[in-house]
């Protein structure tokens, strides 16, 4: 059970703040609320490429020049040997 350890004169407010952020980072949350109700096989395989998406957006927003440019040399090698 997840939990967090309260500092002597914090508001309780601020701990359950602090409570609710680790428990959505973990995903805690998410799977609690997606286990309310049945989920059908499609409506899994929307969530899933949604999050999949969702996961490509937020890899692509922190890449760096360099290493778009190091992953262009890669491409650019890997076709070469190929062809």
């Amino acid at each position: 059970m997840r939990g967090v350890n309260i500092q002597k004169g914090e508001p309780v407010d601020r701990a359950l703040k602090r409570l609710k952020t680790m428990l959505d980072n973990e995903g805690i949350l998410e799977e609690m609320r997606r286990r309310r109700a049945f989920e059908t096989p499609d409506q899994r395989q929307k969530r899933k490429s949604r999050a999949t998406a969702k996961r490509k957006r937020q890899r692509w927003k922190y890449i760096s020049p360099a290493q778009e440019a190091s992953a262009a040399a890669a491409k650019a090698a890997r076709e070469a040997t190929q062809a």
